[in-house]
């Protein structure tokens, strides 16, 4: 593990975090409790999962194990969150969680390993397991987001049938290399 991957991970995860505050910016506070079905999880639901499962994996992450004792894993799924300023200070708290571990890793301490559910994993393993499972999560906000919006919903990428006008705007300028530069965050860099 180096620090360039530290920066490069910690990027990725603010781009995720964006693109789901992004989406709770369109939406109604109605929207962000809607369900497809009973078996289906609202926006509400998605964000309570992620914010338990940040707070599990990455409170205490190089001393105890990623699923604590007290995490509740099966009650992030009910749906009880009742506003919006609930959900995003779960989301907030969620995310500061991770950021604060990150942000906690020295080279002294790169090579530990960390266990979740008891199995032994390098730090650099641990923080792409959840570099995976996180955003899959955001992609189920923003879907759940277009669906509510349709019509009304502002796209967080290249919007459709804008491919060849946005690839010429970019060729047509110098290489430049974005890597771990606030420039990777912008939607247009998507």
């Amino acid at each position: 593990m180096t620090a360039d991957y530290l920066t490069s991970v910690k990027k990725q995860f603010e781009y995720y975090k964006l693109l789901g505050e992004k989406t709770f910016a369109q939406l109604p506070d109605e929207a962000l409790f809607w369900q497809y079905n009973p078996e289906s999880n609202s926006i509400a639901i998605i964000v309570k999962h992620l914010w338990g499962n940040m707070l599990s994996r990455w409170t205490d992450f190089l001393t105890t194990d990623g699923e604590k004792e007290w995490r509740q894993r099966d009650a992030e799924f009910d749906n009880d969150i009742r506003t919006r300023d609930e959900m995003l200070a779960k989301w907030e708290q969620g995310w500061s969680c991770l950021f604060v571990a990150l942000d906690s890793l020295i080279p002294e301490n790169w090579d530990q390993t960390v266990y979740i559910r008891n199995q032994g994993h390098s730090i650099m393993e641990a923080i792409n397991r959840q570099l995976a499972h996180y955003p899959y999560h955001v992609g189920q906000i923003v879907f759940i987001g277009k669906m509510v919006q349709n019509e009304k919903w502002t796209s967080l990428s290249i919007p459709r049938g804008n491919s060849q006008g946005y690839n010429a705007e970019k060729f047509a300028q110098p290489k430049h290399n974005a890597h771990f530069t606030d420039e990777y965050l912008k939607p247009d860099q998507k």
